[in-house]
């Protein structure tokens, strides 16, 4: 039975008699047996099992770097889909495949994983440790990939397991209080995702006879304005919670605060992305009327999150609690940008999904490692560190100023395109969400004057506070680098997010029928207009008039979708 239910997808990309290598499927199944082989190791080989570890989350690297290479620049919908299926009397399949928005999530993890790894400092039972994280690095993959929405939840889901363990077994004082309090809100936040996903499938399936849970065959379900509106509050209970988005934060920086150096990279930097991802793919793709009559409430969200987290991060005497804080300030950004609804801010939004990923998790390392000297996250203890370690205060200066969005680092890209996407079309919330940038400069900067200036004050018998290693350096390179590479040159990161995201401003201007800027199109025109210059069709495959899987027609303008008898 195992056999035959898991034998196509082990297959996937076999057609016409010539092997094609899954590239997505090996995201989600080299780090899922390497946690398993990891687990029948002996406890005392520590070497074998870091060095497992590792090259499994490079290899994992190794096979997103040639995802994008594969990948087409210039089409909006899913490439290289993997898709059989699994439980077929339930219409359930293994369907992954990739576009311009999962894209550079799915490379950010790939890069975050390995890094995390190799910042982790010497640790009791390493063997369950790196289990763990290989186990979250295939539910966070997993989830990014997923077409089919029941697939997309139970990778979803699988993600807390993990993240619970690695809070409670490595975290700081009071970690079991802050793993039961995350795993508590988001499981029953997907509760409601849950019920929400069954609804969907069984008004879909009494309107077209066919039971399936791929999101491209849901997204053309009839729904009435109230039906929309209530699956959509369903999905993004556990969109919001998840990111997390104000004010639906409170486990976030208990949580972000008490795991492991290694946890809070991952929680930060990838696993909050499965929040906002989620919100772009399936609020967006799935109930677009709702979308538009609920955007002014998620908008008001959005920016009291910016304020908010801002405000909360500048009193605090935590250094992590201040990074987790200003999290939720970003998390504002990104939501402001999502419910715009212009190409411009969509874009932007992907974009800093993917910054805020890589500059907070640089962060938190270099947290980790003043932790490691001085055994305290406290501002006030943290005092005068510049004089002793100038290259650390150096890259935790680059690492801030782009955390405040500084021209010239990732940062600002992001934070640009959302707010003058914004301001095309909600510009009151742009405005206020720009006060968020400056209250972003004032509590970082003061608190890097607070840790880094100043005179040192010695405390009997600690060790003078030392400069960062090579390996620590090693470790923050590639962030360092993306962070200056990204905001140097973002553009062939944006020409491969902006068709998709185009695609999909199409998919709600259409549903909800809103006048909705594209990117670099002008604010007025006529639908007919803009669509004719969006961009060349995507490769989605779409239901032939047989009912069979044909692809797309490549044209200039809108794909052209088969008929359906």
């Amino acid at each position: 039975m195992t056999a035959s239910a898991f034998g196509p997808i082990l297959t996937a990309g076999i057609t016409g008699g010539q092997q094609a290598f899954p590239f997505l499927t090996a995201l989600v199944l080299v780090p899922a047996g390497a946690a398993v082989l990891v687990m029948l190791l002996p406890r005392s080989a520590t070497w074998a099992i870091r060095a497992a570890g590792m090259a499994a989350t490079l290899a994992v690297l190794g096979i997103a770097a040639a995802v994008l290479d594969q990948f087409q620049a210039g089409f909006g919908g899913y490439q290289m889909v993997s898709e059989h299926p699994w439980i077929a009397p339930l219409g359930i399949s293994w369907t992954l495949g990739v576009d311009g928005i999962s894209l550079f999530l799915v490379l950010m993890s790939a890069v975050l994983f390995p890094v995390a790894l190799a910042g982790a400092t010497a640790r009791e039972n390493p063997k369950s440790f790196t289990a763990w994280v290989l186990f979250l690095e295939a539910a966070c993959l997993g989830s990014f990939l997923s077409i089919d929405v029941l697939l997309f939840f139970l990778f979803f889901e699988a993600t807390l397991v993990p993240v619970y363990f690695l809070i409670a077994g490595w975290g700081h004082e009071r970690r079991g209080y802050a793993a039961t309090k995350f795993f508590l809100y988001t499981f029953a936040a997907s509760a409601f995702m849950l019920v929400g996903i069954v609804s969907l499938v069984f008004i879909h399936q009494g309107q077209t006879g066919v039971t399936t849970f791929d999101i491209r065959e849901l997204a053309s379900t009839h729904l009435s304005g109230t039906a929309d509106i209530v699956l959509f509050l369903s999905f993004t209970a556990a969109f919001a919670v998840k990111a997390p988005v104000f004010p639906f934060h409170t486990w976030s920086p208990d949580a972000y605060g008490e795991s492991p150096a290694a946890g809070s990279v991952l929680l930060a930097g990838v696993m909050a992305k499965l929040g906002t991802y989620g919100i772009i793919r399936f609020d967006l793709g799935l109930f677009p009327h709702a979308v538009v009559v609920l955007a002014p409430l998620l908008l008001t969200l959005g920016v009291v999150g910016i304020i908010y987290g801002g405000i909360v991060a500048a009193v605090q005497h935590d250094l992590k609690r201040l990074v987790a804080y200003s999290s939720l300030a970003h998390l504002g950004f990104i939501v402001v940008g999502l419910f715009a609804l212009t190409g411009e801010s969509l874009s932007g939004a992907v974009l800093q999904m993917v910054n805020h990923g890589i500059y907070t998790a640089a962060l938190f390392l270099l947290i980790a490692m003043i932790y490691r000297r001085r055994g305290t996250f406290a501002i006030p203890k943290l005092k005068g560190l510049q004089s002793s370690a100038p290259v650390l205060a150096a890259v935790f200066t680059v690492v801030m100023l782009a955390s405040i969005g500084v021209p010239g680092l990732n940062g600002f890209v992001g934070e640009f395109l959302i707010l003058s996407g914004t301001f095309l079309t909600h510009r009151w919330w742009a405005v206020a969400a720009t006060g968020g940038v400056v209250v972003a400069a004032a509590y970082f900067l003061w608190a890097y004057q607070r840790v880094f200036h100043g005179k040192a004050e010695p405390v009997t018998g600690e060790a003078p506070f030392a400069e960062m290693t090579w390996r620590e350096a090693l470790v923050l390179a590639p962030l360092v680098v993306l962070i200056v590479a990204l905001g140097v040159y973002p553009q062939p990161v944006l020409e491969r997010i902006t068709p998709s995201v185009d695609a999909l401003v199409l998919h709600v201007e259409q549903a909800a029928h809103p006048r909705i800027p594209l990117a670099g199109q002008p604010v007025s025109g006529t639908l007919a207009a803009r669509t004719s210059t969006a961009y060349s069709s995507s490769v989605t495959l779409q239901l032939g008039t047989g009912g069979e899987r044909v692809p797309a027609t490549r044209a200039t303008g809108r794909e052209t979708k088969g008929a359906r008898t």
